[in-house]
């Protein structure tokens, strides 16, 4: 009973260490995770420019 615990109390520790550097360092991992996303997008085209030409 006691190995049960143990695990129990290790798992618990773990989820929290992570929702701990989650909420510490949110700002630098949304701007990641975005950059991972994007890079990830097949419709994405780094060569295309940024803005699209004004229509006259």
């Amino acid at each position: 009973m006691a190995a049960i615990t143990t695990a129990v109390i290790a798992i618990a520790a773990v989820v929290l260490g992570w929702i701990t550097v989650e909420m510490a360092c949110k700002p630098c991992l949304e701007r990641g995770r975005a950059a991972i996303d994007k890079a990830l997008d097949p419709n994405y085209d780094p060569d295309a420019p940024l803005l699209a030409p004004a229509q006259t």
